[in-house]
């Protein structure tokens, strides 16, 4: 026969144990550490507009790993179609802007610049060209829009009364690496 004493023993210890984990649970629940129910209700509700910020603040970073790749293929893309591939094409979009808009090209100097990291090699062009003054306003505005990307950095315009105008212009471009 089972010795019943021990085990009335041993389940008196576990209903005290567990009397004493109810009397500490009711004693938090209740004391002023814990807060009322609207404390903490004011605090859950605090709590959900700061996830909800948070995030709102991480959406952007959503399938960041697919907005990198893409990136780098519309850089690719803008590379290609907006940066001369050589010397020359620069030449050639130069010269036909300057012959769509009726002006003289009267000297061009070409400078490459230190090749940066990003694939690209920065030209500085220094250029000399004449005719009336609306067609030279006419060209910088079309070497501005051109496809090939020219960044007109500074404009020097000079002449005499009934004659050309003589426009000394600056601009930069971009030749794409072959590397």
């Amino acid at each position: 026969m089972p010795d019943l004493g021990n085990s009335r023993r041993k389940l008196k210890i576990a209903i005290g144990a567990m009397l004493a984990v109810d009397v500490i649970a009711a004693a938090v629940l209740f004391s002023p550490l814990v807060g009322s129910a609207d404390s903490r209700r004011l605090q859950i509700n605090e709590l959900k507009a700061e996830l909800t910020r948070k995030t709102r603040d991480v959406m952007p970073l959503r399938h960041i790993d697919q907005k990198v790749v893409l990136a780098k293929g519309q850089i690719s893309g803008f590379y290609k179609d907006r940066f001369a591939e050589k010397d020359s094409d620069l030449t050639k979009e130069l010269g036909k802007l300057a012959a769509e808009n009726g002006i003289h090209i009267q000297q061009a100097r070409y400078k490459e610049e230190e090749a940066e990291t990003s694939g690209i090699v920065p030209v500085e062009i220094e250029g000399s060209f004449s005719g009336d003054y609306l067609q030279l306003v006419r060209f910088i505005n079309t070497l501005e829009r051109s496809k090939m990307f020219f960044e007109v950095d500074s404009v020097d315009l000079a002449g005499e009364g009934g004659g050309p105008v003589k426009l000394g212009i600056t601009i930069h471009s971009y030749l794409r690496s072959s590397t």
